[in-house]
């Protein structure tokens, strides 16, 4: 199976997904085992959270939704033509079975990286990139996945809980408007110009979006991951803000390989009062060239 790389999707706002509707949509998901939806500009996205992991950073047990949740991505590209992307979370033990297995099924290897540091038990991030049949792709990605403890039956959703944020404030404070996620109060922000890959534009669904994810911690505070995504004369403002106020960058790396403008995706983290940091995240996003 020839790999080709793009329309990569990184963060994405759940506004607008939707069942599957298509053949080839019900097509993937039986081959992989797990039910997706229909997101914006024609993609399939399957969420796989790490439920089964139970990872603490500075005494905080992390939710999946904050930095945990593995997901692969579809879009359909021509008759019998799918592409497929994922960001799959796998502890160091997993990493090297499953991309194994991954390389033997056609699917490529990206970028292997951290996102957080100092996490129990260590978790790493592998990003794929595939191009060809879309049950076939699932079902490669489903073998590679069942060596590794990443659920692949889909657990009945819990309760909604309210949110112990001031949710209002946070959005005053970064401009926008968060969603509740699983535990987490989640924002995704675009940027203001449209990448291309391959000669061919990545919508905003499909990788340049922000990730920014707010996990309440009580009384006020909250742990915050994500990772914002950034052109190389922007890294260096961004850097210098996070830490001027006290956000942690925890890595710096690419996901893609062949993006036009080329982008660099900075993790961060840190624990503290919940509207102060999102005015050090707000301050840092000011050097970065955004969309509305």
């Amino acid at each position: 199976m020839k790999i080709r790389l793009g329309l990569f999707l990184a963060a994405i706002s759940m506004a607008g997904a939707a069942p599957a509707t298509q053949p080839w949509e019900d097509a993937i998901a039986a081959a992989l085992g797990r039910t997706g939806t229909e997101m914006p500009d024609g993609v399939y996205r399957v969420g796989l959270p790490r439920s089964d992991l139970h990872v603490t950073l500075e005494g905080i047990a992390l939710r999946p939704a904050l930095a945990l949740g593995s997901w692969v991505a579809f879009r359909r590209m021509g008759r019998g033509d799918v592409m497929a992307m994922g960001d799959l979370v796998l502890t160091d033990e997993e990493v090297n079975p499953v991309m194994s297995r991954l390389l033997q099924g056609g699917i490529e290897v990206t970028a292997l990286h951290n996102h957080l540091l100092g996490g129990a038990p260590h978790t790493m991030y592998m990003h794929i990139a595939g191009h060809g049949d879309g049950a076939a792709l699932a079902a490669t990605l489903h073998a590679a996945l069942a060596l590794s403890g990443t659920p692949l039956v889909a657990s009945p959703p819990a309760p909604a809980a309210p949110l112990d944020l001031d949710t209002a404030a946070i959005d005053r404070a970064l401009g926008r408007q968060g969603r509740a996620n699983g535990g987490v109060y989640a924002f995704s922000i675009p940027r203001a110009e449209r990448p291309r890959e391959g000669g061919m534009a990545i919508p905003d669904a499909m990788g340049a979006a922000i990730a920014i994810n707010f996990q309440p911690t009580g009384g006020g505070e909250a742990a915050i991951a994500g990772d914002l995504v950034l052109t190389a004369d922007e890294v260096d403002p961004v850097l210098r803000s996070l830490r001027a106020s006290g956000i942690a960058v925890t890595a710096l790396h690419n996901h893609m390989l062949d993006d036009q403008p080329r982008l660099f995706f900075m993790h961060f983290w840190a624990h503290g009062d919940a509207i102060a940091l999102a005015r050090g995240l707000a301050a840092a996003l000011g050097h970065v060239r955004r969309g509305r």
